[in-house]
């Protein structure tokens, strides 16, 4: 699947769609982490800080139709590597946009800790 640039149309590529997932990045990036901040106080894991960014690619799936496929970069401060990524596992489970897209999309999660 050919992932578009979210930052600049290529020839043949209208902006609206870049547009449109940029904003759905932004979006799920968005809701990812605060839900990571609500799954972790319910997992009684105390995180310093997180941030969450989303990478989206649009393009032809085999039906001859268009799909999406989705990597979410989730940086956790304040716990081990192992611990933070059952918690972004966890709140992959329960995050409304993740929901959202379950069976629709391709997500990958990319997690990284960073030191406090």
């Amino acid at each position: 699947m050919k992932a578009i640039d979210q930052t600049r149309a290529s020839a043949g590529t209208p902006s609206e769609p870049l547009l449109a997932l940029s904003y759905a990045a932004i979006g799920y990036a968005t809701c990812f982490d605060n839900a990571l901040a609500i799954t972790a106080q319910r997992m009684k894991k105390t995180i310093t800080s997180s941030r969450t960014s989303a990478k989206l690619g649009m393009g032809r799936n085999g039906q001859g139709g268009y799909a999406l496929a989705i990597d979410l970069y989730v940086e956790v401060c304040g716990l081990p590597k192992a611990e933070a990524r059952k918690l972004v596992e966890t709140t992959h489970r329960v995050c409304p946009y993740s929901d959202a897209v379950r069976s629709n999309a391709d997500v990958r999660l990319h997690v990284t800790v960073a030191r406090s």
